[in-house]
């Protein structure tokens, strides 16, 4: 966990400090094959079969609503997926996680996370100004704060056991797909780069 902290700041001081700035030069496609390698990792990060906790399925209620009808704008996609991201490592990053997960695995997923923090963070300040920025983080990132909300009060429920821990992996991946997916769509309609190499 320290090295993890360590990483954040190190990547947070990298991205605004004079000619470090990771700049809002990568393509989209670099930002979605950088999240869609943190799927595979959290893929990887299985340890039981799904089939084993059929009986502590939960809906945590992710605001699908939000991302299926294409009605995200550029500045609210961004901040979905950041919001994700951030409440996503804010998950992951404790004591309970390590002791659930292989470090390995768990600390490349972590850095994974921090880095496209790191991407995104520039890139929102680039696109939606000093003014609104504050107004582009509530709303839609209230939700997913909502939905994160559930899954720590039910990991807590469950005492953090591994079918709890297989549960909440299954959900983040399959709601990290829908918010990918509906990134794409969004920066297609509008032919807009967000990032690029």
């Amino acid at each position: 966990m320290a090295f993890v902290l360590s990483l954040l700041t190190a990547l947070v001081l990298v991205s605004y400090g004079p000619g470090g700035s990771l700049g809002c030069d990568l393509s989209l496609n670099h930002v979605l094959a950088a999240t869609e390698k943190n799927l595979t990792l959290l893929d990887q990060m299985r340890r039981l079969s799904p089939h084993l906790c059929l009986q502590e399925r939960k809906d945590f209620a992710f605001p699908q609503e939000m991302v299926e009808g294409g009605q995200l704008q550029e500045t609210q996609a961004i901040s979905v997926l950041y919001e994700m991201l951030l409440q996503s490592f804010n998950v992951f990053n404790t004591t309970r996680s390590s002791a659930a997960w292989d470090t390995t695995l768990l600390k490349q997923f972590c850095t994974g996370l921090v880095q496209r923090l790191a991407d995104l963070d520039y890139c929102w300040q680039q696109v939606s100004g000093e003014e609104d920025s504050a107004l582009g983080r509530t709303g839609h990132t209230e939700a997913v704060k909502t939905y994160f909300q559930g899954i720590h009060v039910y990991l807590n429920e469950k005492e953090y056991s591994d079918c709890a821990w297989e549960i909440v992996r299954l959900d983040i991946r399959r709601s990290f797909s829908l918010i990918i997916n509906q990134l794409a769509r969004t920066f297609k309609n509008v032919g807009w780069r967000l990032i690029s190499p």
